[in-house]
């Protein structure tokens, strides 16, 4: 069996981690082989660098760079032998995250990140990307109380607006990678969506 790259994105709240769990579960009980993965993070480095974009302090550029760099190194050392080996990758967050965030929510040029995106991705690329579509209201109503806001969840929710409506231009221009869900609905019908969206693209 060949390997397929999914790539999930989504603002925080919209139960990404819920739902990569039951397809994943789902997947191994059909007999196929699933590397999880997340962004920032999926390497040693990859962790250290998502401690840190998470709970420090720092200028946009360096934000940028040092997830683009977890990013290259994630991609050589998982991603890619994940594929080779025929495993079906599935990952919290890719590139889109980064057009996302560091585009939509801080004001990256689109330039900037494609560049980088070209460098650090070194042609690996998601078959398929699954976007959690939430409202930022309906996110902040998930979160509250839940653990203590990292420097993503402290941002206001005009940051989180501009972040989805990236999200959601990215969904519109490549209608063929992504498939949109809306993350709102019960628990169990986004899961059942998913799981056919999946199916669909592995058949």
């Amino acid at each position: 069996m060949s390997g397929l790259f999914i790539s999930f994105e989504g603002i925080d709240g919209a139960g990404k981690s819920t739902h990569i769990a039951r397809l994943q579960a789902h997947l191994e009980a059909a007999g196929r082989s699933v590397c999880l993965t997340r962004e920032p993070g999926g390497t040693a480095l990859g962790e250290a660098v998502r401690d840190w974009v998470l709970h420090k302090r720092m200028q946009v550029t360096t934000e940028l760079l040092l997830m683009f760099a977890a990013r290259a190194e994630h991609v050589a050392a998982v991603i890619r032998p994940a594929l080779a080996a025929g495993q079906v990758v599935l990952c919290d967050r890719f590139t889109d995250a980064s057009r996302a965030y560091q585009g939509g929510g801080r004001g990256v040029p689109k330039e900037r990140l494609e560049m980088l995106a070209s460098w650090a991705e070194d042609g690996v690329r998601p078959g398929l990307t699954v976007l959690f579509d939430v409202p930022p209201q309906v996110s902040r109503q998930r979160l509250a109380g839940l653990k203590t806001p990292d420097r993503f969840e402290q941002e206001q929710q005009a940051f989180f607006e501009r972040v989805r409506a990236a999200y959601l231009d990215l969904a519109a221009a490549e209608s063929d990678r992504f498939v949109v869900l809306d993350a709102s609905q019960p628990l169990d019908e986004v899961s059942a969506a998913l799981i056919v969206a999946v199916d669909a693209r592995l058949s």
